[in-house]
Formats: structure tokens, C-alpha cells, sequence
């Protein structure tokens, strides 16, 4: 499912004393199949915009196109239940999003919701459990029984049980440690692929953004300021600079490792994986020489 973002302003509370202008002018296209990340500092209107994706929040100027429903400013549109089906979010801290009683009745809620009969909400939340880690037992408990790693995998099944289309990821690891924080990405990764999604991650990460995505913006004070793919957008350390964003620890390392052998590497590294296989294959190629 495409997605573009065309003139995009937004103001909160417009009209009042208190209002404030969040974005300017926003323009972004998110091919339908694409895992595009959004970066930037805080309060660079990364969240803005992602609450845009689904209709959460309506353009004040401008207007989004979110697969084939358009969301105009000044104009209500009567297909918005269709696009907060499609668009899946997972917000940070998706554990706070769990209410029922049981896993079972949490998972199912959303699809029962949207009209999916009670048998397929069920099967949905069985296969989703498995698919996500947990054993069959928590379908029967509560949630709020449940470890913080377990309950935030059980509101990403909330989440995925409404087979999305795409899936919005708002800083979806944050308070993770490093093993968890992978293991959650990874499984969004593979998600990505199986399911074919459109992926939007919104994240303060460069080394998740350069691992993952195949698409990065980067929004700086409301603005879009920059789009490219990430070999794109991380060769230009003084740009970034400018937009106060840094370079993913790889290719910081990378820099470090040219620097001691006075020889830079024909690629660009995104990950320590890379890096690791560029350098044993340019070590190999200077023991030949």
C-alpha cells in the first residue's frame, strides 16, 4: 500500500492561543512493499507525522494519500475505518495499549471489532502467540500477569491480527535491553518480508535504521529536509551534523579503520556484519597482492 504525504502542514490547537505548528510542508512518498525509517532529533516531527499515516491526526494544509483514500484538510472523509484497518501502529511502550482480561480476548478484539467472526479472531490470536515466542498457556491469562517482554509481544499480536497492510513501528524497542531490543526487530524484519508490508519505523536509532530500512527521511524541525536510501543519507556526515544526528556505529568504526590503514573500503558499511565481511575480504586481497 502507497503512501504520500503531499504539502503536509499540521498545527495543534489551531485557532487558539495555544496553538502550535508541528509541520511545514511535508512532502514524502513511501512505496507500497518498501521499509522506510523516519530520524531525527526530538521534536523534529517524527511523531507528528506518524500519527498522520492511519488518520490518527488530519493534515491542517496539504493532503495524504494512504493507498487509495485521501485525507484532505478542511474534509472528512468517510473511509477512515477502512484505513485504520490496513494501517497497523505499534506505539512505544505497546503494553500500555492492554486491556481484557485475557490474552486471548486482547488479541481478538481488534479483528472482532472490524467484523472478523469470533472463530477466525481466535485462530488469528493462536498462530500469532506462536509466531511471536509465547507458549500456548498465555492465551489464558491476563495479560497483566504477564513479564514486560510478554506483554509487549502480545500488543504487537493486537496489532498484527488486523493483518495490516502496513505496519507503523514508533520506536518499538525503547526500554529493551540490546538482546530483546533485537529480538523484536528482527522479527519485524522478517515480518516485513514474509507478509510483503510496507514498513514505517520511526526511530532515534541510525544503527536500526541502517540495518533494516531500505528507505530513510530525516525530519528536522518539522520539515522533511532530506530522503535517499541509507548509503545515501549516511555518506554525508556533515549534513547529518547540521540536522544533529550521528553516524551508525559501524561506519563510525569504518572512518576509524580507513583512517589507520591510510585505505578506504569500496562500500559503505551499515553493519558491524558488513564491515566484518569487507575487511576480511580487502585483508585477503592485500596478502595477495
Amino acid at each position: 500500500m502507497d503512501i504520500t504525504l503531499q504539502q503536509v502542514s499540521y498545527a495543534y490547537a489551531k485557532n487558539t492561543p495555544f496553538e502550535k505548528r508541528a509541520l511545514y510542508d511535508v512532502d514524502l512518498h513511501i512505496p507500497s512493499g518498501s521499509y522506510q525509517a523516519i530520524i531525527g532529533h526530538t521534536g523534529s516531527g517524527k511523531s507528528t507525522v506518524l500519527q498522520h499515516l492511519n488518520a490518527l491526526l488530519k493534515p491542517t494544509e496539504g493532503s495524504i494519500k494512504i493507498g487509495d483514500v485521501e485525507v484532505k484538510a478542511e474534509k472528512k472523509s468517510k473511509q477512515l475505518r477502512k484505513v485504520r484497518q490496513k494501517v497497523g501502529i505499534v506505539f512505544q511502550f505497546p503494553e500500555h495499549q492492554l486491556f481484557d482480561e485475557t490474552v486471548l480476548k486482547d488479541i481478538m478484539f481488534g479483528p472482532m471489532n472490524f467484523g472478523v467472526s469470533e472463530e477466525e479472531a481466535k485462530r488469528r490470536a493462536i498462530d500469532l502467540v506462536k509466531l511471536l515466542g509465547l507458549p500456548d498457556e498465555v492465551l489464558e491469562k491476563s495479560p497483566f500477569d504477564l513479564s514486560g517482554g510478554q506483554m509487549r509481544r502480545v500488543a504487537i499480536a493486537g496489532v498484527l491480527a488486523m493483518n495490516p497492510e502496513v505496519l507503523v513501528l514508533d520506536e518499538p524497542t525503547a526500554g529493551l535491553d540490546p538482546r530483546g531490543r533485537k529480538e523484536i526487530m528482527d522479527l519485524f524484519y522478517h515480518l516485513h518480508k514474509e507478509k510483503g508490508l510496507t514498513t514505517v519505523l520511526v526511530t532515534h536509532s541510525m544503527e536500526d535504521a541502517a540495518r533494516y530500512a531500505d528507505r530513510i527521511a530525516i525530519m528536522h524541525d518539522g520539515k522533511c529536509v532530506l530522503a535517499g536510501t541509507p548509503q545515501e543519507i549516511f555518506s554525508d556526515e556533515v549534513r547529518l551534523m547540521d540536522y544533529r544526528l550521528e553516524l551508525p556505529q559501524s561506519i563510525k568504526f569504518q572512518k576509524k579503520v580507513e583512517q589507520m590503514m591510510e585505505k578506504k573500503l569500496p562500500v559503505l558499511c551499515l553493519t558491524e556484519e558488513m564491515l566484518a565481511e569487507e575487511l576480511a575480504q580487502f585483508l585477503k586481497k592485500e596478502r595477495e597482492l
